[in-house]
């Protein structure tokens, strides 16, 4: 998210108005906020309220929940960085003891553990983490509802096993880490475990009448890294920029772009989960976000990476506005309203001569791809009939490059040379890619017929 900060026109600037007025009025909110992002700065902050003449800013706290689950990732993704782990390790390694430990790190991640949704009553987000002061609390006797690796199954207590993890570790709290490891370089000063004022006070509004009142506020305990955060439209916006960029103090642009890669079964249609994000295709966009709840609180923050445009919204209601909808809905009208303008095209600062050589057109028995140039040493292999596999691919150092996304994910790509230096074929996870159409001269599996190409006789 780098573009240049511009204000938002006046007409968009009122439909984001009318998105949030209507959903704080007809979800019946005591008071909403919201911000947008867009290069990486805050472009627009809105706010409604049912108290006359007085409404909520961007610093005004609000408990954010099930958001605190992607602070909770970004640790568990610094340890491994660090090499403190693997997301393939089973918990048991660094966590021995709970019960649970044959679920791996990034099945906890990705909600792929089978572990139950909830912790044992009585109902957790309404009562004093203190009544579970032990992981075989959280868990129960029969912690497991589905084979590990099966399914999507959404598990508050798989969080609270990876903020274990961090804790072990690290040798610190949670809360400590945190604040250490991410708020304090990011600059989120206003984002806590704990409330600081000024912050919103939480309600249940009654779903047949206009009348409401106040949901009690428990500390989670070991549930914390499941949903304990507080936070403002302002740090949380930041945060998104983040979750959009990386930022080496924290996390490299690769790791927070692996948070973003689908890493479960789908959800539902156009809906999937990565490590610690939520990812949705909605109207032909790609958003990544996630969205929170508490008693008294909803939340949602939604990104809109291709778009440069990021929403947060938050609101002080057990139910009511469809916030993560609201949230998805403020990047749709900034995307339409006033499209990413491209950066100016610029040609590569320098270029290796051996790998210009390989660009243009290969083929892959018979169908044509063209291999292109592309920033920081990558190549990208697409189609050029738009129809099939498509790939971009990062220069490795001993001249191969790694699949970043699409079929290739992962995949090794290399240019095969003959002794004389000169390019016989490009080897892609076995696949052989010719310069022409089945070429005599290069190693295709299966050879090639002797009498060469022919019409119908």
């Amino acid at each position: 998210m780098t573009t240049p900060h511009q204000e938002l026109l006046p007409t968009t600037r009122r439909a984001l108005l009318h998105r949030i007025a209507t959903a704080q009025a007809e979800g019946r909110a005591p008071s909403l906020v919201a911000a947008v992002v867009r290069g990486g700065k805050t472009v627009w902050t809105g706010a409604r309220s049912s108290v006359d003449g007085h409404a909520p800013d961007e610093n005004v706290q609000y408990r954010i929940g099930s958001i605190t689950k992607t602070f909770t990732a970004v640790l568990v993704l610094r340890l491994r960085d660090e090499g403190a782990l693997d997301l393939g390790d089973p918990l048991e390694k660094h966590l021995p003891g709970t019960g649970a430990g044959e679920a791996t790190v990034a099945e906890l991640l990705a909600h792929t553990s089978g572990l139950a949704a909830e912790a044992p009553s009585p109902w957790w987000e309404r009562t004093p983490g203190s009544l579970r002061p032990e992981l075989a609390d959280v868990l129960g006797r029969q912690p497991f509802r589905h084979p590990l690796g099966r399914r999507h199954h959404y598990s508050n207590p798989g969080y609270t096993l990876l903020g274990a993890l961090v804790e072990e570790v690290r040798g610190s709290a949670w809360e400590e880490v945190l604040r250490r490891e991410v708020l304090e370089p990011l600059e989120l000063h206003r984002t806590s475990a704990r409330p600081m004022m000024p912050h919103a006070g939480g309600w249940a509004v009654h779903p047949w009448a206009d009348v409401m009142m106040p949901e009690p506020t428990e500390h989670l305990g070991r549930m914390a890294p499941a949903g304990q955060l507080w936070s403002t439209t302002a740090d949380l916006a930041r945060f998104a920029t983040f979750l959009a960029e990386g930022d080496e103090r924290v996390l490299s642009e690769e790791s927070v772009r692996e948070m973003r890669t689908p890493a479960a079964p789908s959800v539902a249609a156009g809906e999937s989960y990565g490590l610690g994000l939520q990812i949705l295709e909605r109207e032909g966009r790609s958003l990544v976000g996630h969205s929170g709840s508490l008693p008294g609180y909803v939340a949602g923050l939604v990104i809109g990476v291709a778009d440069d445009v990021a929403a947060v919204v938050l609101a002080n209601c057990t139910s009511g506005p469809p916030v993560f909808s609201v949230a998805a809905d403020l990047v749709r009208i900034v995307a339409e309203a006033e499209p990413r303008i491209p950066e100016p095209w610029q040609p590569l600062p320098e270029i290796d001569h051996q790998v210009l050589e390989l660009t243009g057109p290969w083929y892959w028995g018979t169908q044509p791809l063209a291999l292109r140039l592309i920033a920081d040493e990558g190549v990208s292999l697409e189609p050029l009939s738009g129809i099939g596999r498509r790939s971009r691919f990062r220069a490795n150092q001993d001249g191969t490059w790694t699949g970043l996304d699409g079929y290739y994910a992962g995949e090794l790509l290399r240019a095969v040379r003959r002794p004389d230096g000169s390019v016989s074929h490009l080897d892609l996870g076995s696949f052989v890619f010719t310069r022409q159409p089945y070429e005599e001269a290069a190693p295709v599996p299966g050879g090639v017929d002797p009498e060469g190409w022919r019409g119908l006789r």
